[in-house]
């Protein structure tokens, strides 16, 4: 057939170049109509996605009250003159400016980003597929797009979070599997912050997020707690359900922190911190100290000594404070004794219908610092280990309304701690920059984040029993008596003791001999 006999159009003659023109053209007018609509489109959608994860970061306790607030405040604006034409001209102004076009600058660091998760496509490769696979989610050459179902970066174009897709035959039940993943995903994402990693079994899915650093301001208060409760130290938004007010010199807010329930009703009684040395260790145990003085009666042992607790010494509450082998030995002997009594006599009361004493419900805190130095100083004096005095306050001290803390450093605690130490005292602390063999190991499981390359004091990882490991910062406790300490925290500290009391120039109280 003769070309010329076909309709132009087919032919391929002008009209066809004038018909793409003016589709582009139209296209072009189109995308300038509607760009207000896209840019505005597009910061509803940012302004959404912030407010999600404001709403996710947002404890427990405090999400009914914010709704109130917010349906309050709406109603207000309701009522107002003008209120919902100013509410949505305020709306749609604030999702223009956060749906406005980036500088070129911003969309280097996109094209960036997606090298970077193509990066870490093929690195998972090997881990996320097999040869079997007819149709692999993972494979060389392939596309980021399916596998990532959602991710962010920061300003400087690092990862921030990362949701991944991965085959239902991998082994996300065994920890060797999880621990290969997660170290890949930390080296490809960039070292020297933390991770979380959630990791969702049902759905196939790990959740990856940065973590900020905690909260190292908080000094030593006093804090709004129920009888039995102490507070070890804050941890992530959202880790706990429950918030406390804390001050940190200018400013209040909330907090949430690592509770530790003791006395009669408590599930994990008595506590072994361990760490590093300059971990935090002893500050935690003057923490703990200070809180028991507004509940009890304390008696401190320090094991290295090195007068951390002379502070304490003649102060309403403080029945004992030694540092030397001999008089270690006689506090804790009496300790022994007195939950020996306590137990007794709460019996008798009990089998005579009456409530124990007030002398046997007060609470009894035994914190020794460095048992296993004083271990070995007591060994050199041909004496008794003082762990060994221990252990009827270990065993009993839950009915005897008697509570036993003891820190130490890491390298010490396996081969001096002695066995009913450590089976014994299941509510664990970890402190300064360990390896994820090291919080398995001393609070039998691992911990859901990566530990921190470095660990300022008091950073470390806290275990209840069978609970959950939570990431935690100590609050602040120096020693007053350093020279080293501030006046601020010095104060601070100071303003937590009790009166002075007796002089203490007998280690025992009296009627304990």
């Amino acid at each position: 057939m003769d070309p010329r006999q076909l309709p132009r159009t087919l032919a391929g003659g002008r009209p066809v170049a004038r018909g793409q023109e003016l589709a582009r053209t139209a296209a072009d007018s189109a995308a300038d109509i509607f760009h207000p609509l896209c840019v505005i489109a597009r910061g509803l959608r940012v302004l959404a996605a912030g407010a999600w994860r404001r709403w996710q970061r947002t404890p427990g306790d405090r999400r009914g009250p914010t709704l109130l607030l917010a349906g309050s405040c709406a109603a207000i604006v309701m009522l107002l003159p003008y209120g919902p034409l100013l509410s949505g001209v305020a709306l749609m102004t604030l999702a223009a400016w956060a749906g406005r076009d980036r500088d070129p600058a911003y969309e280097t660091v996109r094209e960036s980003e997606g090298e970077r998760l193509q990066a870490l496509y093929e690195a998972l490769v090997p881990y996320l597929s097999v040869p079997e696979d007819p149709a692999p989610l993972y494979a060389h050459d392939g596309d980021w797009e399916e596998a990532f179902a959602a991710h962010s970066f920061d300003h400087g174009g690092r990862l921030d979070s990362l949701e991944l897709r991965y085959p239902a035959y991998f082994t996300d039940g065994e920890p060797e599997a999880r621990a290969r993943i997660e170290q890949l995903l930390q080296m490809k994402a960039g070292r020297g912050r933390e991770y979380r990693f959630d990791w969702d079994a049902e759905a196939n899915r790990l959740h990856v997020h940065v973590l900020p650093a905690l909260p190292a301001d908080i000094f030593a208060q006093r804090f709004v707690t129920a009888p039995g409760e102490t507070v070890l130290g804050f941890t992530d938004p959202g880790a706990v359900h429950r918030t406390l007010p804390v001050f940190d010199g200018t400013d209040r807010r909330d907090e949430p922190p690592v509770l530790w329930r003791t006395g009669p009703r408590s599930t994990e009684p008595h506590l072994l911190v361990l760490g590093r040395p300059a971990a935090g260790t002893s500050t935690l145990l003057r923490s703990l100290a200070l809180q028991a003085l507004h509940q009890g009666d304390v008696v401190a042992v320090d094991g290295s000594g090195s007068g951390e607790f002379s502070f304490l010494r003649g102060r309403d509450g403080v029945l004992a404070v030694e540092s030397s082998a001999a008089g270690a030995l006689a506090v804790l002997e009496w300790a022994s004794h007195e939950t020996e009594r306590r137990l007794m006599t709460a019996n008798r009361a009990r089998q005579e219908g009456h409530q124990p004493p007030e002398d046997v419900r007060r609470p009894l805190w035994i914190v020794v610092d460095r048992p296993t130095a004083l271990g070995h100083l007591a060994a050199a004096e041909g004496r008794a280990d003082p762990q060994a005095l221990l252990q009827v306050p270990l065993r009993h001290g839950r009915i005897a309304n008697v509570t036993v803390v003891l820190g130490d450093h890491l390298d010490d605690a396996a081969a001096r701690l002695a066995e009913p130490v450590l089976a014994l005292t299941r509510a664990r602390v970890l402190l300064g920059a360990v390896t994820d063999e090291q919080v398995r190991a001393v609070l039998g499981a691992p911990p859901r984040t990566t530990p921190p390359p470095e660990a300022p004091p008091g950073r470390g990882y806290a275990r209840l029993g069978t609970g959950p490991v939570h990431r935690m910062q100590v609050p602040a406790t120096p020693d007053p008596y350093d020279e080293e300490t501030s006046d601020h925290e010095r104060e601070a500290v100071l303003a937590l003791l009790p009166t002075t009391g007796r002089p203490d120039d007998d280690p025992l109280p009296a009627g304990a001999r």
